[in-house]
């Protein structure tokens, strides 16, 4: 069968296998038509046939010899050649001819699907500009794309493609990350943030410093992921292959005793043999073998070229039978991108006596908060103060020593006692949606933080949508139990497990599973890597040019579209069911013409014909999963 190995980029009628499967069709045509007009004789005629059977049937003939001499192990090419060699030894050179024929036109359509489905993918690549212009000395230098080397600095004018993945230096501009990501709107981009290969600066004079060379960017490494996740199979592909195996030798045994047996008992042995040589052809499970990978590879080439990357075809199936998507919320179901809605300080004191020891502490952590934070700070022109001891307060906050006093800016939750008026003035915010943060200097709360974090524009219709495909959604986070309430209300997610730590989004996943069964994990990747392990499915989204992202998760959404969960899960549905369609139509085809073989009521004709249709109609089936 297909040789996931194969790379073939031409035209179909150049193809090895269709090639000679043309050529042997016209020189059997010629010698069946000249034969029957007897315009020649019958050994031209015989010897006509004999080079359509040697040229249709050389290359899965010698690929049946391969696999035997090198793996031992009888496969589907094999059993097609004994077929071949038991007509012609009968002396039926046209059903030969014909055999080799059809089963070549099959073999080739799948070679070259499988083929043209890799070539798509990769196709990609050629969406990178071939010159990047090359900023050196202050002088400017066309060069190749592939020359391009990490901190180097090259110029992108309005309209042209970005060479490699890089961080803006200089400029701003609209880019469409469409080739990458798969996001339909363009994307503003400014100083210091990221772009990608391939991309395409729309409107804007960008001056970039490449942070990957081709070969390492971005683009290149998800075709690369994408050609290796077809090589991982999918448990029903991996049972029909281990059953072939076995199922392969069993019809060759049997077609050699159907003639061995008759011999012995003396009846007429060509009547046995001709039905040896279709239960040959008849039982080969050709259409079982193809049910699944065609609809995997396809599946698989699609999600790539829309941004989402499926590593391998036991993930594309668990998609397909997903029963509850459990979202992270920060920055998954929002926009990761809290402001600070309101400071609320206590005892009479002023705002910038709680802003500026929060300001000076989260200056120094990385957590999305400390953003929002700082921001506001130079809203208000605070000033950092100088921080000793610093320590992360994990899941919790931080705290340090400034002008000798200690202070904390943490999660309500760490205190140990907070006075009724200030828990009720927290309460206030959180039923709100907010998130919040007390600021306490030594043991003493002198402030509150109210931060707020919107959900992401597209979160409530995607939400609708995977209610609509029957499953069910959750929502995992470590902020407060009001303020996720409150956004999982606005959402109409039903199932809020809030306040968890890192580990305990572990144990969330797994009570999901218990309760409801397979379950995705979506979140992005980093912080989540854990729970997203965890998961049936664990997909990472915003994963363009973060290795850990795509490291931690079987499904990565390379762009920031949550809508991309309900792309992926659809696609797995689908896959899952034409998988099973193939299947149970391959089955059906071996269970009705292997009795007929038996009894004699199909010819060598009639049975090449059925097998190789039902074959080719089980490949089309399969690229439905493309659409």
């Amino acid at each position: 069968m297909v040789h996931e190995t194969a790379v073939f980029e031409g035209p179909w009628f150049k193809h090895p296998i269709l090639r000679n499967t043309l050529l042997a069709t016209v020189v059997a045509s010629m010698a069946y038509l000249l034969g029957h007009m007897r315009l020649i004789t019958h050994t031209t005629e015989m010897t006509l046939f004999l080079v359509a059977v040697v040229v249709g049937g050389y290359h899965w003939s010698k690929e049946a010899i391969e696999e035997l001499i090198s793996e031992r192990e009888i496969g589907i090419e094999f059993l097609m050649m004994a077929a071949t060699i038991g007509c012609l030894i009968l002396g039926l050179w046209d059903e030969a001819a014909f055999l080799v024929v059809l089963y070549g036109a099959a073999e080739g359509l799948e070679e070259y699907t499988f083929a043209k489905t890799r070539a798509s993918i990769r196709a990609l690549l050629d969406l990178a500009p071939k010159e990047a212009r090359l900023l050196k000395n202050g002088v400017e230098a066309m060069v190749r794309a592939e020359e391009v080397r990490v901190n180097d600095i090259f110029l992108v004018k309005p309209g042209e493609s970005i060479a490699t993945d890089g961080i803006i230096v200089e400029g701003h501009s609209s880019i469409n990350q469409a080739p990458v990501t798969g996001e339909s709107y363009p994307v503003e981009k400014k100083e210091g943030m990221q772009v990608f290969a391939a991309t395409i600066n729309n409107d804007g004079f960008l001056t970039i410093k490449a942070t990957a060379d081709f070969e390492n960017n971005t683009l290149s490494k998800m075709v690369h992921m994408v050609e290796e996740a077809r090589e991982q199979k999918g448990k029903a592909q991996l049972f029909i292959e281990k059953f072939g195996k076995q199922y392969s030798p069993a019809v060759l045994i049997a077609s050699l005793l159907l003639v061995a047996i008759p011999a012995v008992l003396g009846l007429p042995l060509k009547d046995w043999a001709v039905r040896a040589v279709v239960l040959l052809v008849a039982a080969a499970p050709c259409a079982l073998v193809m049910s699944t990978p065609v609809a995997i590879a396809a599946g698989i080439g699609a999600a790539g070229r829309h941004g989402v990357l499926i590593k391998g075809g036991m993930h594309l199936e668990n998609l397909g039978k997903i029963k509850v998507v459990a979202f992270d919320k920060t920055g998954t179901l929002t926009e990761g991108k809290p402001t600070v809605s309101k400071i609320f300080a206590t005892n009479g004191g002023n705002q910038e006596h709680v802003l500026q020891p929060a300001y000076s502490l989260e200056k120094l952590s990385n957590h999305p908060l400390a953003e929002a934070i700082a921001n506001k700070a130079a809203e208000f022109g605070v000033k950092p103060l100088p921080v000793s001891k610093f320590r992360s307060l994990t899941a919790a906050g931080v705290q340090g020593f400034i002008n000798g006093k200690m202070f904390t800016v943490a999660k309500p939750k760490y205190f140990s006692s907070v006075p009724k008026e200030i828990q009720t003035k927290v309460t206030e915010f959180q039923d709100l949606a907010q998130t919040v943060v007390l600021v306490a200097e030594n043991e003493n709360i002198v402030g509150i933080i109210a931060l707020q974090d919107k959900p992401r524009a597209e979160a409530k219709k995607t939400i609708a949508e995977i209610h609509n495909l029957g499953v069910g959604v959750s929502m995992l986070t470590g902020d407060n139990k009001h303020a996720a309430e409150a956004i999982a209300k606005e959402l109409s997610i039903d199932d809020v497990r809030a306040e968890l730590k890192p580990e305990e989004k572990i144990e969330a996943v797994k009570a999901l599973e218990k309760s409801y069964g397979s379950t995705a994990m979506v979140g992005d990747g980093v912080n989540d890597a854990p729970a997203l392990a965890t998961a049936t499915v664990g997909i990472a989204m915003g994963a363009a040019g973060t290795d850990a992202a795509i490291e931690a998760a079987d499904t990565a959404l390379m762009g920031d579209d949550l809508s991309k969960v309900v792309y992926a899960l659809e696609l797995g549905k689908k896959a899952r069911s034409i998988s099973k369609q193939n299947i149970v139509f391959s089955l059906s085809v071996l269970a009705v013409l292997i009795p007929l073989a038996l009894f004699g009521v199909v010819n060598v004709a009639m049975a090449v014909l059925i097998h190789e249709t039902s074959e080719i109609l089980a490949v089309l089936n399969g690229l439905r999963v493309a659409r």
